[in-house]
């Protein structure tokens, strides 16, 4: 009688099969995306190593929160679980570059106004900053931050710690930020209008 070929994840091709996938893995973790015309930045936020328990014991995976974007005004976050650690954070920037949104700037460095933001127990306020401020915020919010590409801004967690509730805080807060010509634009009315500047000196000491 025939015997059935032997898997080749059990044998020592297998084996070095794995090895060199792994490999190959860590190779292309290389923080900087390669793909052509993709300029995007991605940076690691937190990797945490999560246990599942069977009746042979315990399995080990790992759980890596990623954010990317291009310094430009675009950012985006994504999650992604696996049993090796590149193979993670793989799955966290692939989906990470699926959820990219735009944030306007003003003057591309800065926020346009204040605002909060809340996902969960996790509460955020960003704030705009003057020229040369640069980046007060924790170690989450600096990441997000750094790779949308803005250069002045103050930031503060006034809830939970979490990475995770961080982030999502944060993104909540971007996403609800917007520009003076988008609402111009919105209302039917000129910029100078919605920023109430005074357009004549007439106007200006009517305002007084």
């Amino acid at each position: 009688m025939a015997r059935e070929p032997r898997s080749g994840g059990g044998g020592e091709g297998g084996g070095d099969n794995d090895r060199r996938r792994r490999n190959r893995d860590r190779g292309n973790d290389n923080r900087q995306s390669n793909e052509p015309g993709d300029d995007l930045t991605d940076k690691l936020v937190t990797i945490n190593r999560v246990a599942k328990v069977v009746k042979g014991g315990r399995r080990f995976s790992f759980a890596a929160l990623v954010v990317v974007g291009d310094h430009k005004g675009r950012v985006g976050w994504g999650a992604g679980k696996a049993r090796e650690v590149p193979e993670a954070i793989r799955k966290a920037t692939e989906r990470a570059k699926k959820t990219l949104i735009r944030v306007p700037m003003r003057e591309g460095r800065t926020l346009h106004h204040d605002v909060i933001g809340e996902y969960g127990a996790g509460r955020v306020i960003l704030r705009a900053a003057p020229a040369g401020t640069g980046i007060i915020a924790g170690g989450p919010m600096r990441a997000v931050f750094e790779t949308l590409g803005m250069g002045d801004v103050v930031a503060k967690c006034l809830g939970s710690a979490n990475p995770h509730n961080m982030v999502k805080a944060t993104f909540a807060a971007l996403q609800a930020c917007t520009s003076p010509r988008a609402v111009a634009s919105r209302r039917g009315k000129k910029v100078a209008d919605i920023l109430g500047t005074p357009k004549t000196e007439a106007e200006a000491a009517a305002n007084v």
